[in-house]
């Protein structure tokens, strides 16, 4: 049994070790373990207290994936609702959909009995407020929320940069791989955006037969190299987790225009082994893992990839020696 999550896991690790240590199926486990985070209040781009839209509002994606069926589900920009990962698990469960989004997620979420609340924390409201005030000019302030956005968009930045959506990868004593998302995604989103977290495929993947992946950071650079797919099919296709990263990684290399920003890959086999890489990476980006036999989950260093211009190509910049298999 093993489980892999980012940096921002800490607060569910613990829980989804000791449900698969019980027994407990990895859908079970990965979906507790997420839910902790969302409920995090040190987390602060995941479930409530996430960094709002340019509009000062919280959406919410997450996503799960069950390696042995195949089957997804997927909950996109999501209003005032505290766990979208267990809605994400009810979209699998109860709809022959694989995603809904937005108006249809909330009225779902509603309809299975999704635990309601406000999203927007003390901390994010006042750092909106803030950022409204310096950086939204008197006209559109005098005709807001109808002032165009896009201007606004491409110049605010991120409050917290190098946190994270969270990420779950787990191999449960049958055998079964399951991934699991959530994120409040980008602060000062465009509203009605979506990351990768909610796109099977390319935020995460699950395939029992030959393993996962899950990615955190800029999720336009994942949709566009549909990078877990493609990390899950270099393994089917023979690779070993460490080249199935390696070639995803250089599938990024290909990418040309838009943006072009730090993305960490998580990956497991379905042996137990993994690899955690972080792509334009800042120092000390680390990830937390767990085995049957450890009495705790251990912080590990994730290696360092550039694939940038200013860096030479296809060379690590830092290694850690936390690319071992279990």
């Amino acid at each position: 049994m093993i489980v892999i999550t980012n940096n921002e896991g800490k607060a569910g690790i613990p829980v989804t070790a000791r449900l698969l240590e019980a027994g407990k199926p990895g859908l079970e486990a990965v979906e507790a373990g997420v839910r902790m985070v969302e409920s995090d209040p040190e987390v602060r781009t995941v479930g409530h207290g996430g960094w709002p839209n340019l509009l000062g509002e919280v959406e919410l994606d997450a996503s799960i994936m069950c390696g042995s069926t195949l089957r997804t589900g997927a909950v996109g920009a999501l209003k005032g609702y505290l766990h979208p990962i267990s809605i994400a698990r009810e979209v699998m469960e109860r709809l022959p959909h694989e995603i809904i989004v937005g108006e249809g997620a909330a009225r779902f979420a509603h309809e299975v009995g999704a635990e309601a609340g406000d999203l927007l924390a003390d901390h994010s409201r006042q750092a909106w407020n803030n950022w409204y005030a310096s950086e939204v000019n008197q006209a559109d302030q005098d005709i807001w929320p109808n002032a165009a956005l896009i201007d606004y968009c491409h110049n605010a930045v991120d409050p917290e940069i190098g946190k994270d959506t969270t990420v779950f990868l787990a191999q449960d004593e049958h055998m079964d791989i399951t991934a699991g998302t959530s994120t409040s995604g980008w602060g000062w989103k465009y509203p009605g955006r979506l990351g990768d977290s909610p796109i099977i495929g390319a935020g995460s993947y699950a395939d029992s037969r030959y393993g996962a992946c899950a990615c955190t950071g800029a999720g336009e650079m994942t949709i566009r190299a549909g990078t877990a797919r493609a990390v899950v099919l270099y393994m089917k296709m023979g690779m070993s987790v460490q080249d199935a990263v390696e070639e995803a990684v250089n599938d990024m290399r290909a990418l040309k225009g838009g943006l072009i920003s730090r993305v960490t890959i998580h990956a497991i086999d379905n042996a137990g082994n993994h690899r955690v890489v972080a792509v334009n990476g800042i120092p000390g980006n680390f990830y937390w893992y767990w085995k049957s036999g450890m009495e705790q989950p251990e912080a590990r260093f994730a290696e360092l990839i550039q694939i940038t211009e200013d860096q030479p190509q296809n060379k690590p910049i830092a290694m850690s020696v936390y690319t071992q298999g279990t």
